[in-house]
């Protein structure tokens, strides 16, 4: 199947560049911010999170007059990202030096006492500054621990994602519980802070308190020095993973491969049969290195030997040997293929790997965004990067073909939200006159409504994805993106009513300004800009908009208003099914469809009257064109609507 999304990068190196103190550049954005108490730092996998960490942390403790860095890591493997690092050489005031006895990230229950024992001596011992500890450690350590204990402490949580407003949630509830009673400096780092439920991480109003840096996946990617592009794309299997699982995996590529939750249907529910089946399918098991628990297999095609690291296997002491070995690596050849399950997800760290394949849906988008930013780090070994999801497609015979048709939907939908975070952005203006250029970077739109407000320019500037991830996870927006509803209903009905759920403070005014910023960025960052030179020999810029081609000086928001930003993927897909699937797939959609309001039944009257004036006839519910299907369905309702006044 080819790509969904695809993208090719300029290779700037303006993302691995640093300047005089050592910084790169989101390293720099976000050091800029060192005196906010509470910084929300959204960077994409292998941006330099972690040294951004250290940097801010050093500088509040040498220069802000703070006692104590806690920093909290979700697993324990990721704390080897806060291990002691020299910055001064590179130009910057002082180095980063915690010591061993205060490294939590150490094997053993996160839970035992000994850690909890040893958090607690740190927070009373005045003479050491920075400890490392897992989100389990730090919420048992500071179960009735006095929030006041927390004042001029800086408190780090990497992976913030793992954060929740839900009641439930004992470390949000904590971080609430802290930020309200004590001075405490909060520094809180995500690569996605997308959570992929109906869960905020933050309250509204907490989330408001946090000054956010933002550095977007385009400037990382555009910016590295070896990868030219990424690949998105999704095959499609019947009947067990495993048969299909030979013909996208390429032993010649340095390949994640996370096999499907055993609670999954996709799961033959015996993941070390499933491991074995695997490595079968490559070659033959020469050996297990009894060290490093690294598998050498002989491969079938041509006899060179692979090697692999199995994370499937749970059993302590093996893991750990061969996760210590995955740390250790330095060279591409030391590791071909990772087999994992639970691991290998966030914070992993193999810069070589050029393919991560995903066996299943994936109902997190922060699950799927972190696998992806696996493969995207940058290294001399790779120019391309490629995510492949394989996935199960709906059976005529499936009893849960409703299941298996969402669960499509929901990963083409996680494909939509890569391609929009992946692409540059532009900033939009009004225009006003035909004399009215753009500038570099923007583009002016006649009818547009710039954001007037701070709080609409504040969610523009940094939270602009984040609110389009709510879009795209709505259940409604689901079954009308593929097509099954008039572009202006999903653009003027749709959208709004979910910006008005997500924030509900904003007045009508703000929320149409919001709602024209999301359809023109999500329209445009999939459209193509060329340059065409006319008769007259003048360059003029047209722009390519699903199927319009139309001269940029001419863009009008009405016009924008009509073309669905969302729907390119479902046309890629409708070409790579099977017309039975799809034909189930429609029929699923429209079996959910949305219920009408009188506000789409407005827009689409219109529609009505100029189809029945083109066809000489009324449009025809069973119609397999969702659109006309759609204008049938608006007629019943209109009519309905006018037995109910005249009382019939």
């Amino acid at each position: 199947m080819p790509d969904i999304v695809h993208f090719e990068y300029a290779q700037t190196g303006n993302s691995s560049r640093t300047d005089s103190m050592g910084m790169r550049e989101m390293q720099a954005r976000a050091y800029a911010a060192r005196a906010e108490q509470y910084l929300l730092l959204k960077s994409p996998p292998a941006s330099g999170k972690s040294r951004a960490l250290m940097f801010i942390a050093l500088d509040k403790l040498y220069h802000q007059g703070l006692k104590k860095v806690i920093v909290a890591v979700p697993e324990r493997s990721i704390g080897s990202s806060f291990a002691p690092t020299e910055l001064r050489k590179n130009g910057f005031f002082a180095d980063w030096t915690p010591s061993d006895e205060y490294n939590l990230c150490t094997a053993g229950s996160d839970s035992s006492t000994g850690k909890v024992d040893a958090f607690k001596n740190f927070m009373k011992n005045g003479n050491e500054k920075i400890l490392i500890c897992t989100h389990a450690t730090l919420r048992f350590a500071t179960e009735g621990f006095p929030e006041k204990d927390f004042d001029d402490c800086l408190l780090a949580i990497d992976e913030f994602h793992h954060v929740s407003a839900d009641e439930s949630s004992r470390l949000g509830e904590m971080l609430r519980a802290i930020m309200a009673k004590s001075s405490v400096h909060i520094v809180a780092m995500t690569g996605s802070y997308f959570r992929g439920d109906s869960v905020p991480v933050l309250t509204a109003e907490d989330e408001a308190k946090f000054t956010k840096i933002t550095y977007n996946y385009y400037e990382q990617l555009n910016g590295y020095k070896y990868l030219k592009s990424l690949g998105i794309g999704y095959n499609f299997y019947q009947g067990k993973y495993t048969s299909a699982i030979t013909e996208v995996l390429n032993t010649d590529k340095k390949t994640i491969l996370h096999i499907p939750n055993v609670n999954s249907g996709e799961s033959t529910k015996d993941k070390r049969s499933e491991v074995d089946f695997i490595l079968d399918s490559i070659g033959t098991v020469d050996k297990q290195d009894s060290a490093t628990g690294v598998i050498y297999v002989r491969r079938k095609k041509d006899g060179k030997i692979l090697k692999v690291a199995d994370l499937v296997d749970d059993e302590p002491r093996n893991r750990n040997k061969i996760v210590d070995y995955l740390r250790k690596i330095e060279k591409p050849d030391d590791m071909d293929l990772i087999i994992a399950l639970g691991m290998a997800k966030e914070g992993f760290d193999w810069p070589y790997c050029e393919h991560a394949l995903t066996v299943g849906y994936r109902g997190s988008l922060t699950e799927i965004i972190q696998i992806i930013g696996r493969c995207t780090r940058d290294s001399e070994n790779k120019t391309h990067a490629q995510f492949t999801n394989l996935i199960a497609q709906p059976e005529a015979k499936d009893d849960e073909v409703v299941v298996a048709v969402n669960n499509m939907l929901k990963a083409i939908t996680a494909s939509l939200l890569m391609e929009q975070v992946l692409a540059p952005q532009w900033d939009f203006k009004t225009k006003v006159s035909d004399d009215d250029e753009d500038e570099p970077g923007t583009i002016k739109i006649r009818g547009f409504k710039e954001p007037t407000s701070k709080r609409v320019k504040a969610i523009v500037e940094t939270d602009l994805d984040d609110l389009k991830a709510t879009i795209l996870q709505d259940k409604t927006m689901q079954t009308a993106m593929p097509g099954a509803c008039d572009p202006e209903v999903i653009n003027k009905v749709i959208i709004p009513k979910i910006i008005r759920a997500k924030y509900p403070d904003l007045n009508d005014e703000e929320v149409e300004e919001l709602r024209e910023q999301v359809v023109v960025d999500s329209v445009i960052r999939k459209s193509t800009i060329e340059t065409v030179k006319g008769e007259d020999g003048v360059d003029r810029r047209f722009i390519r908009m699903a199927n319009k081609f139309v001269n940029i000086d001419d863009l009008h928001i009405d016009l924008i208003d009509s073309i669905n930003p969302f729907q390119a993927a479902f046309e890629v897909l409708s070409k790579s099914v099977t017309p039975a699937v799809l034909k189930m797939i429609r029929e699923t959609i429209e079996s959910t469809r949305i219920e009408m309001t009188d506000e789409e039944a407005l827009i689409l009257w219109p529609k009505v009257q100029a189809f029945v004036k083109q066809n000489g006839k009324e449009p025809n519910i069973d119609s397999m064109d969702f659109n006309e299907s759609r204008l049938a369905q608006c007629l019943i309702y209109l009519r309905k609507k006018k037995r109910e006044r005249d009382g019939q």
